[in-house]
């Protein structure tokens, strides 16, 4: 399964992420974007897979893969990981915040734009 492209929790959420000519953008209204760059970002955090993995999500993939391959499939589930997915926590300098679910390139974009 992909990412989502959205912000899934804080301000903003539910709106999509996008990239465009190198650039991150929230859409937040019909014709109305925030270009997500240093000028406006004051930090951001990714978050690794253990701090977004759900202990019911890993359970649940473990019985899938167990009752499908066995006990190395119990044990692939456990340790499945979601390939092109990136959550990102973004703390905004006018004090918002957002949690974006986003993909290999729309990451890719993020963080040049604000390292």
């Amino acid at each position: 399964m992909g990412a989502k492209n959205k912000v899934i929790a804080g301000d903003y959420e539910g709106k999509e992420v996008f990239q465009s000519f190198g650039s991150v953008f929230i859409i937040i209204g019909f014709t109305k974007t925030i270009e997500l760059t240093k000028d406006i970002v004051e930090e951001y955090e990714v978050l690794d897979e253990t701090k977004r993995k759900s202990v019911v999500s890993a359970v649940g993939r473990g019985l899938v893969g167990s009752f499908l391959l066995g006990p190395a499939g119990l044990l692939a589930g456990l340790s499945a990981k979601s390939k092109g997915v990136h959550v990102v926590a973004i703390k905004f300098k006018d004090g918002k915040k957002s949690l974006l679910e986003i993909n290999d390139k729309i990451y890719s974009a993020l963080m040049k734009k604000l390292f």
